[in-house]
């Protein structure tokens, strides 16, 4: 490999030029190793973000993070594979119905997840609320449960773009997690490597979301579908709404119990509609377009993988969720029709309970989080109980409140409210 310095690479990318493709393959090499300073790929990604990148340079440093660690292979499984990414949300818990509806279909579904930073929520926090349930297996384990079971959603392993590991750390506490081209570059060069046949991107806008605004939005999604097709991943991508946050809950436990109600056929209809919507997507990339996801969910079928998936990582799929010490709720202050919740405020509000982390090593709670008693559209009813907010830590109840002050309006009764579409756009 050709040798460069590290210096001359960032004056490129700082003074708007673009990098060569053996400065980006030597750049993400020697980050890896130990070769190049967090301090100096600091300043990198910070002109990344300022400079932005092309095409052929985002393809290239995704390819040089793939080629740091191994890559997985699902060709010997019986039946065809498919996953979805989501770049994150408040009330996000799709993964969980998700994952057994379309293993119910016949379309196996490995989703390595992650876990919660900021105000966003973790797939791997919200299952370890069930008691037993664990979050790392061995690639043996989860072929045998992808041959068994259909699904498993887990930790990603040490050796999936080990620089992508390095970078994301890094990114979070240097203030660059919003450039584009490392989004893209981190989300796809982990989903790339895992080795799934077709991939569902659900890139999500609004103040909940990473992107604010829908061309930020609609220039993510297209970057990473065309990082997927050229990689040979058959990739689509939705950008759905995420002003509001999803379901009637956000934290670990409540998240969970969520879930559970809506593959028995019951639970938040947006959940429901996106869960579909997604299944759907997936189901036609991996050629199994033939099976109607809201027939196989009204069934049951997608509750027998649940609690299948659930018992093979040695959780059981009928213990209570965990109880929290405290609770504390919020009765709505007038009454009329709620017309606005900020997906952002709520999202702060359960991290602030101890739903989410600030800093990669923090504990969760598996008993916090917030619940919401109505949905914009809905009527509410002065001194009625508009959010239920649930913590071990009651000292916690106080800038959870005040994160949830202006989060919300409620107009007089009569005025008239119309929905946003929950999938604003498709891309493939």
């Amino acid at each position: 490999m050709e040798q460069h310095d590290v210096v001359e690479v960032i004056h490129a990318k700082r003074d708007g030029g673009r990098l060569s493709d053996s400065q980006i393959d030597w750049v993400i090499d020697a980050y890896t190793r130990g070769g190049v300073a967090d301090e100096q790929m600091a300043a990198l990604a910070m002109a990344i973000l300022l400079n932005g990148m092309d095409r052929a340079e985002i393809a290239r440093w995704t390819g040089a993070m793939i080629a740091s660690g191994e890559r997985m292979d699902f060709s010997s499984l019986s039946r065809p594979t498919a996953d979805k990414h989501s770049t994150g949300g408040v009330g996000d818990k799709i993964t969980l119905p998700l994952a057994p509806l379309v293993a119910a279909c016949g379309v196996a579904v490995p989703q390595l997840s992650g876990r919660g930073l900021g105000h966003t929520g973790g797939t791997l926090d919200k299952l370890e609320a069930v008691a037993g349930w664990r979050a790392t297996l061995s690639n043996d384990e989860m072929m045998r449960q992808l041959e068994d079971v259909g699904a498993v959603i887990c930790a990603a392993g040490d050796g999936l773009a080990p620089a992508d590991k390095k970078l994301y750390a890094l990114r979070d506490v240097t203030g660059t997690v919003e450039a584009i081209p490392l989004i893209a570059s981190s989300i796809m060069s982990k989903k790339i490597a895992e080795g799934t046949g077709s991939l569902v991107l659900d890139v999500k806008v609004g103040s909940g979301a990473f992107m604010k605004n829908i061309d930020d939005a609609r220039e993510l999604a297209a970057t990473m579908v065309a990082l997927g097709q050229d990689a040979g991943v058959n990739t689509v991508a939705l950008v759905t709404d995420m002003a509001t946050p999803l379901g009637l809950t956000a934290g670990n436990g409540v998240e969970v119990a969520e879930s559970v109600e809506v593959l028995a056929g019951g639970g938040p209809a947006d959940v429901v509609e996106l869960t579909v919507a997604l299944a759907r997507e997936m189901l036609a990339g991996a050629g199994r377009d033939d099976v109607d996801p809201a027939d196989v969910l009204a069934s049951g079928k997608a509750m027998d993988v649940w609690r299948a998936m659930i018992r093979a990582q040695d959780g059981d799929p009928d213990a209570p969720m965990p109880t929290p010490k405290e609770t504390h709720v919020v009765a709505a202050p007038s009454s009329g029709v709620l017309t606005r919740l900020d997906a952002l405020s709520v999202g702060v509000a359960s991290w602030r309970l101890g739903a989410g982390r600030a800093r990669k090593e923090d504990p969760v709670q598996a008993a916090a989080g917030i619940t919401w008693h109505a949905r914009p559209g809905d009527s509410v009813v002065e001194g009625a109980p508009l959010f239920t907010l649930q913590t071990d830590a009651p000292e916690r109840f106080a800038r959870a409140l005040e994160s949830l002050e202006g989060g919300y309006d409620i107009a007089p009764a009569g005025t008239p409210f119309e929905a946003a579409p929950l999938v604003i756009d498709r891309l493939s």
